[in-house]
């Protein structure tokens, strides 16, 4: 009756049109106000406690790190190295910015945030080179998704708060997925383009390898200061951010010289008003999770997947089809923050590692970065390239079946993922 009346509340809330957030606390609300005789002081209680958290710091630092990072010159630095790097291999030109997406998803966290700074430089120069503008843009589009599985990861640490989870582990398993994944869109992309007889190459010279690399180092330098920082055990996952955030205003203002103390305001009130967002849908998504645990329905959820004794596997493949179509209506801290505590009672039963299926739920996530209606990464894509929103989705679609069959295969081999993390620890 419980999930009934609180999924069903949150379904009528969504189809009138109501923001996701809102959706969440005002079914929340609605059970514990009129179905329940929790005092109605548990709401602000709730609310007030599920943002008290340390590790939830570090998304205001990474956010104003990225924003930083974007404004100081620090992508285009990068695409540079990225081309000197692979530009001379037939359609280099394309590898390098998913190369670059790498690099700047390392440092940035954020999805949305690799596919402007990346996307908003390479779209135009691939056209200029000759590639086809949906092309350009469909790469771009499903290539910034890594922002959110190469570590630091705001999902991540939404996962991590969320389920319990040590922050660190899952920034270690992230990294060879979103290597995995960004080599397979690579390989992929020559593929593609050697097939279409498109693209050129430009002659592969060691001077512009260094030099570009050498102007690229204070960014390239912020990935050693996060995960070694982090690794070693000199500063924790939100101790990280706020040191990123200081390190990515000082060589965008003193190192690189390209953020003026003009824009200074504008990268401040971005920053603020992308974190506001984010915590009122974690505040949201909070009291929703107390009102299903209080009520034990993840519980009532285990029990009955056990009751259909359904092999691992099974289990998996039912999570994946799940995630992807809640992708298709929600927005990704949402989910985490709603299905997480869920699953999280049948992980032990399943025999699932909980940082593995961190590392599942994350690569979900991107690909509903990508998938029509509420995909973020097909409307910021759209407003760079200029194309419609449908023409962004049929062209983000060739690589978006790149990105489930490398989720298919990180989910059903975990040593994939596990592997760097029980090395190091």
């Amino acid at each position: 009756m419980t999930a009934l009346v609180v999924f069903g509340s949150l379904l009528v809330f969504l189809l009138l049109g109501v923001p996701v957030a809102i959706s969440l606390g005002l079914s929340s609300m609605i059970y514990i106000v009129f179905l329940t005789d929790m005092p109605d002081m548990v709401i602000a209680q709730k609310i007030f406690t599920s943002l008290d958290s340390f590790p939830l710091m570090a998304i205001p630092f990474f956010i104003l790190a990225s924003n930083f990072l974007s404004s100081g010159g620090v992508a285009g630095r990068m695409i540079r190295f990225a081309n000197a790097m692979v530009g001379w291999i037939r359609g280099g030109l394309p590898m390098a910015g998913i190369l670059a997406c790498i690099f700047f998803s390392a440092v940035s966290g954020s999805s949305p945030a690799t596919v402007v700074a990346i996307g908003s430089i390479m779209i135009p120069a691939l056209v200029r080179n000759g590639y086809d503008i949906r092309f350009a843009t469909g790469l771009m589009a499903c290539s910034g998704s890594l922002g959110i599985l190469i570590p630091p990861s705001i999902i991540m640490i939404i996962y991590g708060v969320s389920t319990q989870q040590s922050i660190g582990k899952l920034f270690i398993a992230g990294i060879v997925p979103g290597l995995l994944l960004g080599i397979t869109l690579m390989a992929v992309t020559y593929i593609v383009v050697r097939r279409k007889g498109i693209g050129s190459t430009t002659p592969f010279s060691v001077k512009e390898l260094v030099e570009s690399g050498l102007d690229a180092v204070w960014g390239l330098i912020l990935i050693v200061i996060i995960m070694g920082g982090i690794y070693s055990g000199v500063f924790t996952p939100t101790e990280a951010a706020a040191v990123a955030a200081v390190y990515s205003f000082l060589i965008a203002k003193f190192a690189y010289r390209e953020l003026e103390w003009g824009d200074l305001p504008l990268v401040l009130r971005e920053s603020a008003s992308m974190s506001a967002m984010l915590m009122f849908i974690i505040a949201n998504a909070m009291i929703f999770a107390f009102v299903l645990t209080a009520e034990d329905v993840p519980q009532q959820f285990a029990d009955f997947i056990i009751g259909k004794e359904l092999p691992s596997w099974a289990f998996l493949a039912l999570v994946n089809i799940l995630l992807w179509f809640a992708g298709d209506f929600m927005e990704p801290s949402s989910i985490i923050l709603i299905l997480a505590p869920i699953f999280l009672p049948l992980l032990e039963q399943m025999q699932i590692d909980p940082i593995h299926f961190g590392i599942i739920m994350t690569m979900n996530m991107e690909v509903g970065m990508i998938t029509p209606p509420v995909g973020l990464n097909l409307y910021v894509a759209a407003g760079i390239s200029g194309l419609g929103l449908t023409a962004v989705m049929r062209a983000a679609l060739p690589w978006m079946l790149v990105m489930i069959v490398a989720l298919i295969f990180v989910t059903y081999f975990p040593f994939v993922s596990l592997a760097l993390v029980d090395f190091l620890y």
